[in-house]
């Protein structure tokens, strides 16, 4: 259906939703906007008015006493309503005490925060930069009714129907003369209205008769018998126009057409017409006929079932923007078009976004951001110099004004997902010392907060992701620092790498030994720091002691320490059933364990688990259920010359846990007003005997043993399994990556491994070679349990695997004792209270993700070590920051559109998909590029990464360049003054009027796939026809139409562009008929990138043709017909349109038959209801302005 869109039911103001309204409640509001409220207005000074909404004109009037409106405001061009405080004006007002705002109502603190919320602004023109109008309501009710009033009357005006903006008009033209408020109109005051609408006065009695006719007493018109009149008026020069019709396919006869209601068109006569002429497919539906017909039927007692349009409604249909020539399909955003990488996209973009003006002496503007971010702009420019405090935006070296950054950023982050929820680009051209640089990071994090991207999607992507991925985020568009470019390494380093260090096969030196090798290995290196370090294990979850040192800006570490195997069973309760060792959310869980565990047991006292501490190193509890509920008592552990005590308080200690709980369960718990025996004990989960411990398997292939090892990135990993045979088993472990299997034959009782060792039980092999080397290659260290298994599948450890990813260079200062290094500079650093320990220091690496946690028995010591490897990084980052000029906060923000500079000669030698080049606009049109660069090496280049082109220096008026050269080599984003809305601007507009408005369009297949080919070529034959409610500045025009094919692609502009004659006195109902203006036929050799631009001019004193209104289209957005197009004009006039003819099929007729084998004639309007083009003079700016300007014509594709 092509009837006007349906007003939404949830009411925006200001970019905030606000809740749903009842039909009501919304007629309480309306009702008082009709009524008007008594605010303050200011102006050029503050004064309160009556501010009263006119619901026949649509208009907002300011009202001084005795009714006498000073000013108006059409509802039509209202932007937008916003609260006092979002807007940064008025949040100026409160800065400082002698502000003008005090100055004027000498407020309070607490009064100005009421004021906040009672003050609005209204936003409304044509103009790039709005005008505004600012008001405080006398209550915060009074105010929300008008922030939602407004902004509910300004979607239904957007709504409104055609005959209904007619009549708006018409009120407002008998407004512009009843002086007396008398609601009606003279012969006197018609014949001083007629010039105003934009007609001659006819000669002879021609008004006398027409007042006669249409019934008017004394020569005084009624609005009813106005709208009679006028309905005759305009339908006296066009009803020449329904001859057209009684040719050509679906052709009807109207017998009478002198009159506009004379004559009837049936609804099956019009049925015909939209199957047949219009090829409407929906009009097989009887019923959204009807519909549509009622819209344009103005006599209740003909609204039936089977309706009959007049000839004057008919016409009416025709020039109405129900009846567009624009695709209605095309405003749609498809989703599914909206999932390839942002380099498959033409991206909406801005160029210098702050400026208001030319290049040199305009205003900087925070509302040029607003206005482009509400356009649709994707990508907005942010031009950043060093300010007194704080960084300021500006164009560099002139003398345009400036504005603070923050001020920016915080317009940018409150309007720059109200018209589209796709991914806004800031392309920053920095200008800023490093030191104001990261006041721009950290100012970018506050306001922006999770909208901001800082982190990749998918690090392990190979090209951009899509705009469905990026919604609602902030891409930052930046110089990077490039580490490969500015780090310091020496070459002779990196060619002295070998692969990752082999573990020690026969490590049986002393720590004498072991110092020796050290000292030596430090004799040739310059340390920066040593002392042995507790390194934590993600595999044991423990930490271990290492020999580190930091040297040359590397931390490298030495194997475990050997630690003197407890002789006094301190360990003895790890293989105990009751002990659960370290448990997940540690009280919690042990709680819900032990109450599932005794609620069916009758609450049975006594029973107890025992666990690690979650607060505390090498402390315990114990879990007591008691009295129906689950005690905790924490068990203290102490080492005195390497002998282990454990207690519950110190006047009794145990060497062992196994004796502290064998002791009170026989004695009582004397413990903080308890007297209890431990009794029975809840077992660990799936508690195996050490006879039968998780690293033996019962069944298990080679195949899956080597999985199993391999998930577990640590060499000494290892499992048992039992094989087919009888009597056999084998040693699968890990070395060095790889996995090794070794046989086990049971004989006589025992275990052998042949010609090595014989042993008892498999328990006493693995407890030997835990403390032992294996073959002399490794002990076994990590028994590959199913839980450890399992804690792979929920975490991923291999982040924290420093080992596996370590490479150590043979010249180290821990010589063979070295088992990995760490590059700090590669590295983040942090350090946290984590794993039990209260200052836990963390090095991460940026490139490849890993990890290494270290800390040390003495606090003093980890704070340190923290010391010098943040002082060694922070070295860096001067160095990197003094040589590039870029500040590493900045950097690190930036990570799909990497800033780079290079000449166009090199930019396709070498590049990557997260860079982004950018050209001057005239490198791309330059001929000579032609022999640099060829056209499928840029399309290449930008169907996997970015590219920006920007207006030349030498356009200091803030003219716009031709974008089209540009979109047809793939450059995504093209960025152009918005402020300056030029031909080149209305482009712009057309082409991103596609895809609903999103900013983002889709290219075509050709240009994302070189293995495509482009479409064929098109015919399409175009004819203007007629046009009414034209422009009228000061004077009734005698206007023309130019009709363009854009972008130009030969050498003879007749060949791309046509004019009709030109039309003497009549911009109110003009008609271009007769051998003057015949039909022209276009060639179009692109239509994906082809354009149709439609200008209404009148010739001046010297005969240069002066511009009325405009409109542009994308071809592939328009449809084969005869329709009206809303232009954009030079004045706020809402209801000029004009009629053409358009016929449009593919050049190669076999390939691209049309329906009935004829080609598509279509009549309809260029509609205003959707986004649209801009077309004024130089200095005005026009942006989805809802005119209904109507140029009636035909076209045919072909």
């Amino acid at each position: 259906m092509i009837c006007a869109p349906k007003l939404e039911d949830t009411v925006m103001v200001a970019g905030s939703e606000r809740r749903e309204l009842i039909e009501d409640e919304r007629s309480r509001i309306i009702e008082h906007l009709q009524t008007g409220t008594e605010m303050m207005v200011y102006q050029q000074r503050p004064e309160r008015f009556t501010v009263q909404v006119l619901m026949e004109t649509m208009q907002v009037a300011l009202i001084r006493s005795r009714d006498r409106i000073v000013k108006v405001l059409d509802i039509f061009q209202l932007k937008e309503v916003r609260q006092w405080a979002t807007f940064k004006d008025f949040q100026q007002f409160n800065e400082s005490r002698g502000s003008k705002f005090r100055r004027i109502f000498c407020q309070s603190e607490k009064e100005v925060q009421r004021d906040s919320k009672t003050c609005f602004t209204i936003f409304y023109g044509s103009e790039f930069i709005l005008k505004s109008l600012s008001l405080n309501a006398d209550s915060v009710d009074d105010a929300e009714k008008w922030l939602t009033g407004l902004e509910l009357l300004r979607q239904e005006t957007l709504a409104a129907h055609t005959p209904e903006i007619i009549e708006s008009w018409l009120w407002k033209q008998m407004y512009s003369v009843d002086k007396t408020k008398k609601n009606s109109i003279t012969l006197k005051e018609l014949k001083s209205l007629l010039p105003e609408m934009n007609i001659t006065v006819p000669g002879g009695r021609f008004l006398e008769e027409r007042f006669v006719e249409v019934g008017a007493k004394d020569y005084v018109l009624d609005f009813q018998q106005f709208h009679k009149f006028y309905n005759l008026l305009i339908f006296e020069n066009q009803k020449v126009l329904l001859e057209e019709f009684e040719k050509g396919p679906a052709a009807f006869t109207m017998s009478n057409t002198d009159r506009p209601e004379s004559s009837v068109l049936p609804i099956s006569d019009f049925q015909n017409f939209l199957l047949s002429r219009q090829k409407e497919t929906w009009a097989e539906n009887l019923n959204k006929i009807q519909e549509l017909m009622t819209i344009f039927i103005d006599d209740t007692m003909r609204k039936t079932d089977y309706p009959k349009f007049t000839a004057g409604e008919f016409l009416c249909f025709l020039f109405s923007k129900e009846n567009s020539i624009w695709d209605e399909k095309f405003s749609e955003i498809c989703p599914l078009d909206m999932n390839n990488p942002l380099s498959h996209y033409w991206i909406n973009s801005s160029h210098n976004t702050y400026l208001t003006g030319d290049q040199v002496r305009s205003v900087s503007s925070t509302e040029a951001y607003v206005r482009c971010l509400r356009l649709g702009c994707r990508c907005v420019e942010l031009d950043c110099w060093d300010g007194p405090d704080e960084p300021v935006i500006f164009h560099g070296r002139t003398m345009t004004s400036k504005i603070k950054f923050k001020d920016v950023v915080k317009a940018i982050n409150d309007h720059a997902f109200i018209t589209s929820e796709y991914p806004v680009v800031l392309s920053i051209e920095e200008h800023c010392e490093p030191k104001q640089q990261k006041v721009m990071a950290q100012m970018l994090k506050d306001v922006f907060q999770d909208k901001l991207l800082t982190e990749p999607l998918d690090p392990e992507a190979e090209h951009l992701p899509s705009p469905n991925q990026l919604k609602g985020k902030i891409i930052i568009k930046h110089q990077k620092i490039n580490e490969s470019d500015h780090t310091d390494k020496m070459e002779e380093e990196n060619g002295n790498r070998v692969a990752r260090s082999k573990l020690d096969s026969f490590r049986k030196i002393g720590n004498a030994c072991r110092e020796k090798q050290i000292r030596k290995a430090k004799e040739n290196k310059v340390l920066e720091k040593e002392g042995e370090l507790c390194i934590w294990d993600p595999i044991d979850m423990r930490f271990y002691k290492h020999d580190c040192i930091i040297s040359d800006n590397k931390l490298y570490y030495s194997e475990e320490k050997e630690e003197d195997s407890p002789m006094d069973g301190s360990d003895l309760h790890l293989s105990e059933p009751w002990f659960h060792g370290r448990m997940a959310e540690g009280r919690i869980t042990a709680e819900k364990l032990l109450h599932d565990f005794c609620k069916g047991k009758d609450g049975k006292d006594g029973t107890f688990l025992v666990r690690e501490s979650d607060k505390f190193i090498r402390n315990y509890s114990i879990s007591l259920w008691t009295r129906r509920r689950v005690q905790h008592y924490r068990i203290f552990w102490s080492s005195e010359n390497g002998h282990s005590s454990f207690f519950l308080t110190s006047k009794q200690c145990f060497p062992s846990m196994c004796a502290l709980i064998e002791h009170y369960r026989q004695n009582l718990i004397e413990y903080d007003g308890f007297n209890l025996h431990l009794k029975s004990f809840l077992p660990r989960l799936n508690f195996v005997s050490h006879h039968q411990m998780g690293w033996f398997y019962s069944n298990l292939s080679q195949a899956k043993a080597e999985e199993y090892l391999l998930r577990i990135p640590r060499d000494g990993a290892f499992l048992i399994r039992q094989k087919e045979e009888p009597y056999t088993f084998a040693l699968s472990v890990r070395v060095e990556g790889v996995v090794e299997h070794y046989l086990i034959c049971r004989y006589n009782s025992k275990y052998v491994l042949p010609d090595i060792y014989e042993f008892f039980s498999l328990e006493d092999m693995v407890s030997c070679f835990r403390e032992q080397l294996f073959n002399g290659k490794i002990k076994l260290r990590y028994p590959v349990t199913p839980q450890l298994l399992e804690r792979f599948c929920m975490e991923d450890l291999s982040t924290c695997d420093s080992e596996l990813y370590s490479e150590v260079p043979k010249d180290n200062p821990l010589g063979h004792q070295c088992k990995g290094v760490v590059d700090i500079l590669k590295c983040t650093v942090a350090r946290n209270a984590k794993h039990g320990r209260p200052l836990v220091v963390t090095l991460l690496n940026k490139e490849n993700l890993k990890l290494i946690e270290f800390t040390s028995e003495i606090l003093e010591q980890v704070e340190e070590w923290y010391k010098a490897v943040l002082n060694i990084i922070q070295s860096r980052i001067e160095k990197m920051e003094s040589k590039t000029k870029i500040a590493v906060e900045m950097s690190n923000m930036v990570v799909y559109c990497q800033s780079i500079k290079k000449t166009l000669k090199k930019t396709f030698e070498n590049y990557n998909y997260k860079e982004v080049r950018s050209f001057k606009d005239d490198e791309i049109t330059k001929k000579g590029n032609e022999t640099v660069v060829k056209p499928d090496c840029f399309l290449e280049y930008n169907c996997t990464a970015l590219s920006r082109v920007f207006p030349s220096g030498g356009r200091v008026d803030s003219s716009n360049f031709d974008p089209c050269p540009s979109w047809k080599l793939g450059c995504q984003m093209v960025a152009l003054n918005f402020q300056t809305a030029d031909k080149f601007m209305q482009l712009n507009n057309a082409l991103f009027s596609l895809n609903g408005g999103t900013g983002y369009v889709l290219k075509p297949e050709w240009m994302r796939d070189p293995t495509k080919k482009k479409p064929s070529k098109q015919n399409i034959r175009i004819r203007v026809i007629a046009a009414r409610h034209l422009p009228n500045p000061d004077h009734i025009v005698s206007p023309f139409v130019k009709v363009e094919l854009l972008p130009y692609t030969g050498d003879e502009v007749d060949d791309y562009s046509f004019k009709t004659t030109l039309l003497n006195d009549n911009g109110l109902n003009p008609v271009w008929l007769g051998q003057g203006n015949q039909p022209k036929c276009f060639e179009v050799d692109e239509p994906d990138l082809a354009f149709l631009r439609f200008e209404v001019s009148e010739e001046d004193t010297f005969s240069d043709a002066k511009l009325l209104a405009q409109a542009t289209f994308p071809v592939r957005g328009i449809r084969s017909a005869l329709t009206p197009r809303g232009m954009d004009s030079t004045t706020p006039l809402k209801v000029c349109c004009g009629i053409w003819h358009q016929d449009v099929s593919s050049r190669s007729f076999k390939s691209c038959k049309l329906r009935g084998g004829a080609s598509m004639d279509r009549t309809c309007l260029f509609s205003t209801s959707h986004r649209c083009s801009i077309g004024l003079r130089s200095g005005e700016f026009g942006g989805q302005v809802n005119t209904s300007n109507s140029l009636l014509g035909s076209s045919n594709h072909s």
